[in-house]
């Protein structure tokens, strides 16, 4: 069912019952109304009844004399029966009337109180004792009669009340298929917006509205998912050129080398040399594809993480940095440590060896490119954040070169003609990021470069 119907269906239902509750309790009120007021008019007949009976001494014998019965009869089909104090029919109406129900009834008859019997039909009948003043004598009265006039108002307020509501009901269909409309008209903008855009045209965006209401923040959110997405393509597109260029150079060469040394290579030194120039080559194409695999398998599902001392991490990546750049100055230093807790300070929870690949990254780019010594900082960002500090002095990026530094196969223009594929600092950033922590790279052309890696801690 399309949600315009929902919302119509959901509206219709709420008035209506709205309305339904409302109409009850309109013919409710109105009905116990006239049961009330008929109540009334029949005591209020029977003690006239009796009144003038008294007075005139009728009910003492039981005889009208010249009064006819149907002189005291007010309402419709009445039917009035008198009983003296010792229960005895001292007066009747008329002489059909079953008396015997009468007599079953005179038991409930107190004083002072109108007694009110269950609906015959529609003859309704109360019972009451009434007394004059100046006589003791109790009688007790039935009285009984149909409220034709109350049950034809009645019946014309139900008609009533189900016209409107029938009416109602329509008038709400049509205000709730107008309101559903007018509510999911920006809906229908967006999907038609959205409709749009497509892998050629993600720089399109959807109209945010007044930017303030659930569809402007939908339509918000949207827009920012376009943007990742927009992104996500591009460096999709920037990875894939630049992969392909990576590797079409050492296939370029592998191949080029074996078909010279099949064409030209007729001695063993020749051979030689040009299965050295291939080693190289394929090594160079191992080392880039297994830097390919690494970055898709830090994007994937990695093992759980366990308790992880950084300090040791920090320690194998320098003393394998050391090994690569053994005429370079490696300082390691710690920073500022919480003083109030007797915890292992450096624990962690994540993957040693990720770790030690991603702080073993940082060192290298500082090894490769600095031309001074490399200081390594351990400190207290937080009261519950490590932090590494790996600063250089190397001849820094450029604002425009570290916008694009986490590109995969990004090279800036002053790592030409080094060693590496670009593949480092985007596979350091996602093991980071995937161990919940931030990496930050600060540089400036000529002033070297400083990256920092803040980790959340889990002191022991």
């Amino acid at each position: 069912m399309l949600i315009r119907n929902k919302l119509m269906l959901r509206f219709t239902l709420l008035v209506l019952g709205i309305q339904l509750g409302f109409s009850a309790f309109i013919y409710y009120f109105n009905a116990h109304t006239r049961a009330q007021r008929f109540e009334f008019r029949l005591a209020s007949s029977g003690t006239v009844a009796g009144r003038v009976l008294m007075r005139t001494h009728k009910l003492e014998a039981g005889m009208l004399g010249r009064l006819r019965r149907s002189d005291l009869l007010t309402l419709p089909r009445e039917q009035i029966s008198i009983y003296g104090p010792d229960n005895t029919l001292r007066y009747s109406s008329a002489d059909s009337i079953d008396q015997t129900v009468n007599r079953a009834r005179l038991g409930q008859l107190v004083p002072g109180r109108l007694v009110s019997f269950p609906r015959e039909g529609r003859r309704e009948t109360v019972g009451l004792v009434f007394s004059e003043p100046s006589s003791p004598d109790q009688y007790r009265i039935l009285v009984s009669a149909e409220d034709r006039v109350g049950w034809a108002q009645l019946r014309q307020l139900g008609l009533l009340l189900l016209l409107s509501n029938v009416g109602a009901l329509a008038v709400t269909v049509l205000a709730g298929w107008l309101f559903a409309g007018s509510a999911l008209r920006p809906v229908t903008r967006i999907s038609r917006q959205a409709g749009r855009i497509s892998a050629t045209s993600l720089g399109r965006r959807l109209s945010e509205g007044n930017g303030r209401d659930e569809l402007a923040q939908l339509a918000k959110v949207i827009n920012t998912m376009l943007a990742g997405l927009e992104q996500a393509f591009e460096a999709q597109k920037s990875f894939l050129s630049h992969a392909s260029h990576e590797l079409r150079t050492p296939l370029t060469t592998l191949t080029g080398t074996l078909e010279t040394a099949l064409e030209y290579d007729t001695t063993l030194p020749e051979a030689r040399q040009s299965l050295e120039q291939s080693l190289e080559a394929a090594r160079r194409l191992s080392a880039l594809t297994n830097g390919l695999l690494n970055l898709a398998k830090v994007d994937g599902a990695l093992p759980a993480f366990v308790p992880v001392r950084l300090d040791e991490c920090v320690n194998e990546a320098l003393t394998l940095v050391r090994g690569r750049y053994p005429g370079r100055e490696w300082r390691l230093a710690f920073g500022t440590l919480p003083t109030d807790t007797e915890a292992d300070l450096f624990m962690l929870a994540g993957n040693a060896d990720l770790l030690t690949t991603a702080l073993l990254n940082l060192l290298d780019n500082a090894g490769k490119y600095s031309a001074g010594p490399v200081r390594t900082e351990i400190t207290y960002a937080a009261s519950n954040w490590l932090c590494v500090r790996i600063t250089d002095a190397g001849p820094g990026l450029s604002p425009e070169e570290l916008h694009q530094i986490y590109e995969p196969l990004y090279r800036a223009a002053g790592a030409m003609g080094r060693p590496g594929y670009g593949l480092g600092l985007p596979l350091t950033r996602r093991i980071v990021l995937r161990h919940g922590g931030q990496l930050e790279i600060t540089s400036a052309p000529g002033q070297g470069t400083t990256a920092t890696v803040l980790l959340p801690a889990s002191p022991l």
